[in-house]
């Protein structure tokens, strides 16, 4: 990562209820060296953007460890009331746009629509019962789809992030709707997924994100930035099939999810980011003109 510098002090789009935490902590975090302080603002910056998929994990833990199968509502049934909960909250208390709320509901709607059709192909299953479910799929695993999209839009406000060299729209489009429909095509063709990495690397190997972490703005390739990404994903996913979520069929007993899972969860992160980038446009760094 590269340290950079700003023409003006950064928005810090962190919402009415973090920002005078940020300050406060900021405050006391001034006796440290600035790089250390920098380091603790970024996680918390951090943790903040990741709040939602935070949420949904800690449900996946502690209702695996006290949920009664004799109790009236079903495990996942609970699960889609708690998202629909956290989501209107996170609106109420302005901690999400409406305009974000509607990508994260069209991708809630695509990472759905694909939940449907890899249960039916026996990629993977979900081994409780459920109400509120479409073909065997539970509607709150769309919410853990939908948490990875609130991830991003998050993080591009709080860490004001701009990008040098962004590909045109046009190629960004074609390579998510390519990556989307080889999730289904590769049951039927041969798998591109090793093309799809290419490309990604060919359409974003030159796009830096610039990101402040408080009052240092530094660099970091966008595909490097994918990747990390992808090995946090990875984890959480672990933590689904850990807590019997869901399970893949080579799971008679628990093991962590293959590698190649990773590669998916890459590939898919780019379609999130080209889903948040339908409200929150790519912009610039202020340095290359944009004064807004």
């Amino acid at each position: 990562m590269e340290q950079g510098h700003r023409e003006r002090p950064p928005a810090h789009e962190t919402g009415p209820y973090l920002e005078p935490l940020r300050l406060a902590v900021r405050g006391a975090l001034a006796p440290l060296p600035w790089w250390l302080s920098e380091f603790i603002l970024f996680g918390l910056k951090q943790a903040w953007a990741c709040l939602f998929a935070a949420i949904m994990l800690a449900l996946l833990i502690v209702t695996k460890f006290v949920w009664q199968p004799g109790w009236p509502l079903h495990r996942y049934d609970f699960l889609f009331a708690a998202a629909l909960a956290v989501q209107a909250l996170f609106l109420r208390f302005k901690m999400e746009s409406r305009e974000e709320a509607k990508v994260i509901l069209v991708y809630h709607v695509t990472g759905t629509v694909m939940e449907i059709f890899k249960v039916h192909m026996g990629s993977w299953s979900y081994p409780e019962p459920a109400i509120f479910q479409i073909a065997g799929v539970p509607l709150f695993s769309g919410f853990m789809y939908a948490s990875v999209g609130s991830f991003m839009a998050r993080t591009i406000r709080i860490f004001d992030m701009r990008f040098t060299h962004y590909p045109p729209m046009w190629q960004t489009w074609l390579l998510a709707i390519a990556i989307y429909v080889n999730f289904f095509s590769h049951h039927y063709l041969p798998d591109l997924r090793y093309l799809l990495f290419a490309a990604t690397v060919i359409v974003f190997r030159r796009v830096s994100i610039h990101f402040t972490t408080d009052r240092t703005t530094l660099s970091m390739p966008l595909v490097a930035a994918a990747f990390l990404s992808s090995v946090f994903l990875w984890v959480a996913e672990n933590i689904g099939t850990l807590t019997g979520t869901w399970l893949y069929p080579t799971q008679k007993t628990w093991h962590a999810v293959s590698f190649g899972k990773l590669g998916s969860w890459y590939l898919l992160l780019y379609v999130s980011f080209v889903l948040v980038t339908l409200v929150l446009k790519p912009r610039p760094p202020i340095s290359q003109g944009d004064k807004s």
